[in-house]
């Protein structure tokens, strides 16, 4: 018998995958609030902050979708706004929404640009651009790291929480100083055609982060950022909105410096349910990424149909070129990790300059992974020293770790299943390159039609069994 809060629940899922939320956040609203008739200039110079604020609140008040309209061909100056459920904020045209570089424009508590508590049936929409000036919040450029330092205050660039029934389209975001998109303990939440042009030198740009969410569902977005495109987390001190489920990724194209498509670090709560599909991830320093450090429980995750290309960065970056890295680590010597469980790597193909590694530790195991049709070619191509597996952010055990690179590395782990995957090496593989598969304190290793070889086959085994 299903009761009708579930069946409520159903229906709405429903309507939300057939485009029932992005139809009605495009569609002409019934009532307008143009901020220039609150007071806006839209010169790009003068704080606009109070005009658009008033707008907000104004629309709010009469609810039902109504519009806040920010003009084509203006850029508008703003300080941190508040957003408020029931309305449209829409950028149209060629619209800009320029984030304030000053820190004393904003609330010490509330440390980011846009943000929204509680704001049910909120859409932000249209083709403008949301600008958080990146530039203007670093301190300096570190040549020998290869990244930019940035000044003690950064502010995010939208923060939703405890919402539900959000939408998010067809727009851009532009360089954000820290996290671009975070959602926080949100419900029914549909990103779509979002772009997210972000420095690739800049750190803690993420692109989005559901972060205690469920039913969200984030498709046919563009990410540009330095840190990892698109991450589901559950950070510690929100356990009140609960785990991380029911989460659709699919045909987005991403490009940064740290992991692809990824789960953690934060993972205080569980998070389970989670759907990676048709992504092509052009550049990271990992494809695809679980990074269990905390006590929540990863399980029952997909990623499908995914190509990538997985490459060294200057050593600040977390990930040093993993083609795929599934790793259960605590996070210090007290930290009780929880379990990674049920995993399946399905048509995946992709180029990367280190292991596809799988691996336990500090008493957790990793159980129940199938890679199947997954085919990686190993190279190297880059001049960032080799030869190490990256254990970071962790203070139990060494953070960097010297390790040759087997093309498949899995270790403390139960249950899992090769079926028809292909590993291939370049044309000169260095000499730490070395074993097609190499375990340790594997229980269950199930090898269906898998191809591969030594990276030199004249002096190493093409399987490794410890």
């Amino acid at each position: 018998m299903i009761d009708r809060r579930t069946m409520i629940g159903r229906l709405l899922a429903l309507l939300a995958a057939n485009g029932f939320w992005r139809a009605s956040a495009t569609q002409v609203a019934s009532r307008v609030f143009d901020v220039h008739d609150f007071g806006a200039v839209g010169d790009g110079r003068t704080p606009d902050t109070a005009a658009i604020q008033l707008a907000i609140e104004a629309a709010a008040k009469a609810g039902g979708g109504a519009r806040v309209l920010l003009r084509a061909g203006y850029f508008y100056l703003t300080g941190p706004l508040r957003l408020a459920g029931g309305i449209d904020l829409h950028l149209a045209g060629d619209s800009r929404l320029l984030v304030s570089a000053d820190p004393g424009d904003y609330d010490p508590k509330r440390q980011s640009a846009l943000w929204a508590d509680g704001a049910d049936r909120l859409s932000i929409s249209g083709t403008g651009t949301i600008d958080g000036r990146s530039a203007e919040f670093m301190d300096h450029y570190d040549r020998e790291n290869e990244w930019w330092v940035p000044k003690p205050f950064r502010p995010r660039l939208l923060v939703i929480e405890n919402s539900a029934d959000i939408v998010l389209c067809d727009l851009t975001f532009r360089n954000a100083p820290s996290w671009t998109v975070h959602l926080l303990g949100c419900r029914r939440v549909l990103v779509d055609h979002v772009t997210i042009a972000n420095q690739l030198d800049v750190p803690n740009c993420d692109g989005i982060d559901p972060d205690h969410c469920q039913d969200v569902e984030i498709r046919n977005c563009h990410i540009t950022c330095g840190d990892d495109a698109i991450v589901i987390k559950t950070t510690r001190g929100h356990d009140h909105y609960g785990p991380s489920h029911n989460i659709r990724v699919h045909d987005c194209v991403l490009e940064t410096q740290d992991s692809g498509l990824k789960i953690g670090t934060e993972t205080c709560q569980d998070i389970y349910d989670v759907r990676f599909e048709r992504c092509r991830i052009v550049t990271s320093c990992r494809g695809l990424c679980i990074q269990l450090r905390d006590e929540g429980d990863v399980h029952d995750i997909l990623f499908r149909d995914i190509e990538f290309m997985s490459r060294y960065h200057s050593p600040p970056w977390w990930g040093r070129g993993e083609a795929i890295s599934f790793t259960t680590i605590p996070r210090d010597p007290g930290t009780r990790t929880g379990a990674i469980r049920r995993i399946t790597v399905e048509n995946v193909t992709g180029r990367a300059e280190n292991s596809i590694r799988i691996e336990g530790r500090g008493g957790s195991r990793v159980s129940d992974v199938t890679l199947r049709k997954v085919a990686v070619t190993f190279d190297r191509w880059t001049a960032y020293p080799g030869g190490v597996f990256d254990n970071r952010p962790t203070s139990a055990t060494e953070p960097l770790e010297p390790h040759d690179t087997p093309a498949i590395s899995i270790r403390h782990s139960d249950r899992i299943t090769l079926d028809r995957c292909t590993v291939a090496w370049g044309h000169n593989p260095p000499d730490y390159f070395t074993h097609a598969i190499e375990t340790e304190d594997v229980t269950r290793l199930e090898r269906r039609h898998f191809t591969g070889a030594a990276a030199h086959p004249a002096r190493q085994a093409a399987i490794v069994i410890r």
